[in-house]
């Protein structure tokens, strides 16, 4: 199989660094912004963040039927819907922008403007997933594209960390810094889905051009690897947003360090960018699955620690951190080869290549443990009693914000590791049943 070329891994990176205008900026701010700029109440605003989610897992699979039901043998199945990215972009900057009326309407609004949102980006997202495994069936060239994923998606993760963040700090007009800066999202954003919808070219065609609903389901029936993946996918997410969606909050308020911000966001980009230049050497020599579980163990450990650390002591909480940001990046960047590894192992059980319903079933459990993560942040920040008016929080908030950072998605993390021993597909496996494939083609 012709190798890629580094200009096809760059366009792919850079697609998910669109994704991430849209999806890390709800993730890091849309809490802030609904509680502090918006005035929508903590668990008001939980309760949105939970129901859009899911309302995302189900849009997600939508999206998968639809690619599935594409004949893309023309234009490929996959990169005609990535050049619509700019509909989730401007949708997006819709959202940072609730009008100051009566709280009722606000809701409305909100729920409203956050449900087009993911509306859209599943029409863009899934198909944009599913280009891996279209693009090679290489296990180390599947790596370098989840790394190419996981550096663009950092690039506008360190952006909102280095600059954003300080700026929301500073008491600057926190409806104007989200206006402009979701404005140019939306334009830079939509130059970069183009990038990827050009230069990114599927080699490896479906087994039928059309798939219907009961092949869909027989595939998804036959198809373990797949359902434990998700089950761990979603706990494992659901811990790394609640950990991101509080970092904000612990590093203001609980060690009374916000100055740190761009610091967690600087090794976050070197964290991962040296596992994205090293993660294909890794998987190479220990294989997928080590690499996930072992990467979940140590975001647990990092979760017990930033819980624990006292305040007076904020080295220890930014251990903590960095623990839980390597696993972070290392669980994510083979996700997305893992579920590649997936669709090859429905073909084989079944005989139909189905691609975009296996990434739109990983994609929604995904959207349901971002969604999840964030409302785990917000009730626990009701439970505790959190005032945006308070200068300083009261004991019962310090102690919910300990545990939205750190306890509970300590207690996440080790679950998600945990149900990988039911993986069952390793690399060795993976390229036994590759070979059958190409062998009957």
């Amino acid at each position: 199989m012709k190798k890629l070329s580094r200009t096809s891994i760059a366009a792919y990176g850079a697609g998910d660094a669109a994704n991430s205008m849209i999806i890390s900026t709800a993730n890091m701010f849309v809490l802030v912004y609904y509680t502090d700029v918006a005035g929508i109440g903590a668990a008001a605003a939980g309760a949105l963040l939970v129901a859009a989610r899911v309302f995302n897992a189900f849009t997600d699979v939508a999206a998968g039927r639809i690619v599935d039901r594409v004949d893309g043998r023309r234009w490929g199945k996959f990169r005609p819907f990535v050049m619509f990215g700019f509909i989730p972009l401007l949708l997006s900057a819709a959202v940072f922008h609730v009008p100051d009326v009566e709280p009722g309407l606000k809701l409305l609004y909100a729920y409203c403007t956050y449900g087009l949102v993911c509306l859209a980006y599943s029409v863009v997202n899934v198909p944009y997933g599913c280009l891996v495994g279209a693009m090679t069936q290489e296990p180390r060239e599947r790596a370098r594209l989840a790394g190419a994923r996981t550096i663009g998606g950092l690039s506008v993760g360190a952006t909102l960390g280095f600059v954003v963040a300080p700026l929301l700090a500073s008491g600057g007009d926190m409806q104007q810094i989200f206006t402009v800066m979701t404005l140019v999202f939306a334009v830079v954003g939509s130059g970069l889905y183009l990038f990827t919808g050009v230069a990114c070219r599927e080699q490896i065609g479906g087994s039928i051009p059309k798939i219907t609903m009961r092949q869909s389901v027989d595939a998804l029936k036959a198809n373990s690897p797949l359902v434990v993946l998700c089950i761990s996918s979603v706990l494992f997410v659901t811990g790394a947003s609640a950990t991101g969606a509080a970092q904000f909050f612990y590093l203001r308020d609980v060690l009374s360090r916000v100055d740190l911000f761009p610091v967690m966001a600087a090794t976050q980009v070197a964290i991962t960018l040296a596992l994205a230049v090293v993660m294909p050497r890794i998987v190479g020599r220990w294989g997928k699955k080590a690499i996930y579980t072992a990467g979940g163990c140590a975001g647990g450990a990092g979760g017990l620690i930033v819980f624990l650390a006292p305040a007076e002591a904020p080295w220890l909480a930014v251990a903590g951190i960095v623990l839980a940001q390597l696993s972070s990046a290392s669980v994510g960047i083979v996700t997305w080869a893992l579920i590649a590894d997936t669709v090859e192992y429905g073909e084989w059980k079944t005989g139909v290549r189905v691609q975009g319903i296996n990434y739109a079933l990983l994609a929604a459990t995904r959207k349901l443990g971002m969604g999840f993560g964030g409302g785990v942040v917000a009730f626990s920040l009701a439970w505790g009693g959190y005032s945006s008016v308070l200068a300083e929080q009261a004991d019962s908030a310090l102690l919910a914000i300990r545990a939205a950072a750190g306890l509970l998605p300590a207690a996440l993390v080790f679950a998600g590791a945990g149900i990988m021993y039911w993986y069952r597909l390793t690399d060795e496996k993976h390229a036994e049943l590759v070979a059958g494939l190409q062998g009957s083609r």
